[in-house]
């Protein structure tokens, strides 16, 4: 926590930010390794020149002091958040603040209870502060994001192993959240999805039944200890169907390509318009629709997005995903996701498993 917070205070000096607060949520969590009970009460994390300290409701400032030996400046429901905000204002040398970073996630109201305090100062989002150094993974969160993508693994293999015409997708998500759960994690999203419904990129489990002949598009993710994972993968039942093969080598493709244009100090739009230009080469250009890739974390999406108009330079150390799609109406859609760690020498993969298609139902 000290570290971080050092390197944050650095930052701020660089980015000439006077003042940054943060509410409950994932910057806060990444930043002290907890976050308290978020609810409608403001509660706000404020880091200046001379310090950090919280603004916190009475009622959850003993369970938070748990956690934290940061000073609290509290309040309860009868006094109301004013004079303890400008205590906690004074407190870290923010009251003539002209250059406030918010968290972009935290409740307008507490931001706007915060400007109201600050006339006249400038107003940013935590991006070039918080964001940019969450981006840059350390050893320790390297290795949590390696064994959280080895038990996705392990989740996928099961699911693979179990699946037989006659299932739903809903059942072969619960295959995958009883594996999440028997390695003490917790499935964060399930997509499963079967035939034309893969053509949807984020479709919602149902209860469609698997049959044969069917391309299923498997994306899942989870957490045990604190950081997300994320693959997709893909899986048929039985026979392929037809077409199948040469959409699936064309994503192959994107991902072969943009992972050779991952390297430290390229901006991040140069790997998306390498998948991409794969995809529209083929001919599928109008069938890929989203992005190619965000990073990964704290949070499942969180800097940087690889988009084709984003300008953020890429740095060693930063965890993003490479998964090009494509998604054709009323047939099927195919996508193959990768998480990487971008060294100096390119993106290293988390995940051990293949990319292959894999059949199952025999």
């Amino acid at each position: 926590m000290t570290a971080r917070l050092t390197r944050l205070r650095d930052r701020m000096a660089e980015t000439g930010t006077d003042l940054l607060a943060l509410g409950p949520g994932a910057h806060m969590q990444w930043l002290l390794g907890f976050h308290p009970h978020a609810d409608e009460r403001p509660c706000l994390l404020l880091v200046g020149p001379k310090g950090a300290a919280f603004l916190m409701p009475k009622l959850n400032a003993d369970s938070a002091a748990e956690f934290t030996s940061l000073p609290m400046h509290r309040w309860s429901d009868d006094e109301g958040p004013s004079a303890a905000l400008a205590a906690s204002l004074a407190a870290v040398g923010g009251e003539g603040a002209r250059s406030v970073a918010l968290d972009e996630t935290m409740r307008l109201d507490f931001g706007l209870l915060l400007l109201d305090q600050l006339p006249g100062a400038a107003r940013t989002f935590c991006d070039d502060t918080v964001g940019r150094l969450r981006m840059s993974k350390d050893a320790e969160e390297w290795a949590t994001l390696k064994a959280e993508a080895a038990i996705a693994d392990a989740a996928l293999k099961t699911a693979w192993a179990e699946m037989r015409p006659g299932m739903t997708e809903s059942q072969v998500a619960d295959i995958i959240k009883a594996s999440f759960a028997a390695s003490g994690a917790k499935a964060l999203f399930t997509i499963i999805g079967a035939g034309r419904n893969g053509a949807f990129p984020h479709h919602a489990t149902g209860e469609t039944v698997l049959r044969e002949g069917d391309a299923v598009v498997m994306d899942v993710g989870g957490t045990k200890s604190g950081m997300s994972s994320d693959i997709t993968r893909m899986a048929v039942v039985g026979q392929a169907p037809e077409g199948y093969a040469e959409v699936h080598a064309v994503v192959e493709a994107a991902v072969q390509a943009a992972m050779a244009a991952a390297r430290p100090g390229v901006k991040a739009h140069v790997v998306d318009d390498a998948a991409r230009g794969v995809i529209t080469a083929a001919g599928y250009g109008d069938y890929f629709l989203h992005r190619t890739g965000h990073g990964l974390g704290v949070e499942i999406h969180e800097p940087p997005y690889l988009t084709s108009v984003s300008e953020t330079v890429l740095e060693e150390g930063a965890v993003f995903s490479i998964e090009p799609g494509i998604y054709l109406p009323d047939r099927f859609g195919i996508r193959l996701e990768e998480i990487v760690y971008l060294t100096k020498d390119g993106p290293q993969i988390l995940s051990s498993l293949p990319r292959d298609v894999r059949v199952v139902g025999r």
